[in-house]
């Protein structure tokens, strides 16, 4: 296969073939090192070397800690041929999932409800996140109250 190919290829739970990042860039992490680098850890980069990228937890566990995140070996099972890509297991973000949220707290949220809450107790959630109203930014439709969704056939 052309390597152009392969490298334009994002199977599920693969990251992008080319990672731009800058000093100070905020980023979430895949399972690392549990608890202290797991999946939804926010870091933020000190310095970037080659193999390496020297970082700081900002969130969880260890918050305030330098971590040192290498390269590692990525192959995708869900297709047809075999390959594997050595890159970091980092991801620019600029914002949280509610699922991710869980547990964090934030000193500024923003809180889209363009489309409502799909499960009971989520909206309760978000807005928990933050110590203050003041610090709470939600985004609705004009003349449309939220809504908490429940499926009682669920329950």
């Amino acid at each position: 296969m052309p390597v152009e190919f392969l490298n334009s290829l994002k199977p599920p739970g693969m990251l992008y073939h080319k990672l731009i990042l800058r000093v100070d860039t905020p980023m979430l992490l895949r399972n690392l090192k549990p608890p202290k680098l797991c999946n939804g850890s926010g870091l933020k980069v000190k310095a970037l070397h080659r193999n390496i990228i020297e970082a700081t937890i900002l969130t969880g566990y260890a918050k305030g800690e330098t971590v040192f995140v290498p390269r590692i070996p990525l192959i995708p099972n869900d297709l047809p041929y075999e390959f594997k890509r050595l890159q970091f297991p980092l991801k620019v973000c600029f914002a949280l999932t509610l699922n991710k949220s869980q547990g964090q707290t934030l000193k500024f949220a923003g809180i889209d409800l363009r489309d409502n809450c799909s499960s009971h107790g989520r909206f309760y959630v978000a807005c928990s996140r933050v110590s203050s109203s003041s610090s709470l930014l939600i985004l609705s439709p004009t003349n449309r109250s939220a809504k908490n969704i429940v499926y009682k056939e669920v329950l």
